[in-house]
């Protein structure tokens, strides 16, 4: 598991807006969550999310909204991609806007995904250029602003998107195969598994399951299956009062040793400080 994978707990103080172009074969160095939302928008090609155990490909027109706390894991496979991001607390968006947004309280507990025509997406750019350029500026009148902007960003998303009614499993999924590997490990993950394991469920060889989970998601099917392991048991710890070791062995690891080095790289804390902060 790479040692890099995170949660950010920090949080943030205003809206902030980031716009960039990753070159093509850019691959964040792990799997993170954070404390607030996250909106992003495709401005030109594509990019692809590794949600739970989801994949997600994002082209232009396309907006993700992220609720906080959801895991994610973004890879950049189909060449150069500018995007924006926008990132927000809830105290940030007005009871009048939410109630604006399709279900109201509901549009934003769950992960959404929505588009804009070409025809209306001079306004969305004009609004997100906004953003940036307020960004960039930085004074003290740039967090008002800015939150004024994310409520004109977000009502005209109410008016003129194409919003799905859900996000169901296969949404803009390229890969079934992979998918249902990443499925079958979510399934499984309380037992022992191998690669070997993994591979038949989906009908592969080992080593060309490996190339193509590590082609179509940019990180390994061990590092996935570690991922998978340790999200569930951090969900024990926070919900039972079960012991470190049941968790550990109740989650796949073989050994509550190995897990709890495995999980202080992951959360940068012990099961026990985990379990005293959450």
């Amino acid at each position: 598991m790479n040692n890099k994978n995170r949660v950010t707990t920090n949080e943030i103080s205003r809206v902030m807006a980031d716009r960039r172009t990753r070159e093509s074969g850019y691959i964040m160095s792990s799997y993170h969550s954070h404390p607030y939302y996250e909106l992003t928008f495709i401005e030109m090609g594509s990019c692809r999310y590794m949600i739970e155990d989801n994949m997600y490909d994002l082209h232009d027109n396309d907006f993700m909204l992220l609720p906080p706390n959801v895991y994610h894991y973004t890879s950049y496979l189909f060449g150069d991609c500018r995007r924006c991001c926008v990132y927000f607390r809830k105290e940030d968006i007005s009871q009048e806007l939410i109630e604006m947004m399709p279900g109201g309280e509901d549009f934003f507990r769950q992960l959404r995904i929505f588009q804009v025509s070409d025809i209306n997406r001079r306004k969305i750019d004009d609004t997100l250029k906004q953003m940036s350029d307020e960004e960039t500026c930085n004074d003290k009148r740039s967090p008002a602003l800015l939150q004024l902007l994310l409520h004109v960003l977000l009502m005209q998303c109410s008016r003129i998107c194409t919003f799905l009614p859900d996000a169901p499993s296969k949404i803009f999924t390229a890969d079934p195969q992979v998918l249902q590997a990443a499925r079958f490990i979510n399934e499984n993950y309380r037992v022992q598994l191998n690669a070997a394991d993994i591979a038949g469920a989906v009908g592969f060889s080992p080593n060309y399951l490996s190339r193509k989970f590590k082609d179509t998601t940019g990180m390994g099917v061990h590092e996935y299956l570690i991922y998978v392991r340790l999200r569930n048991a951090a969900f024990e710890l926070r919900s039972t009062n079960q012991s470190v070791t049941e968790i550990a062995l109740q989650c796949g690891f073989s050994n509550s040793n190995y897990f709890k080095d495995v999980f202080k790289k992951y959360y940068s804390m012990t099961p026990r400080e985990y379990r005293k902060t959450h």
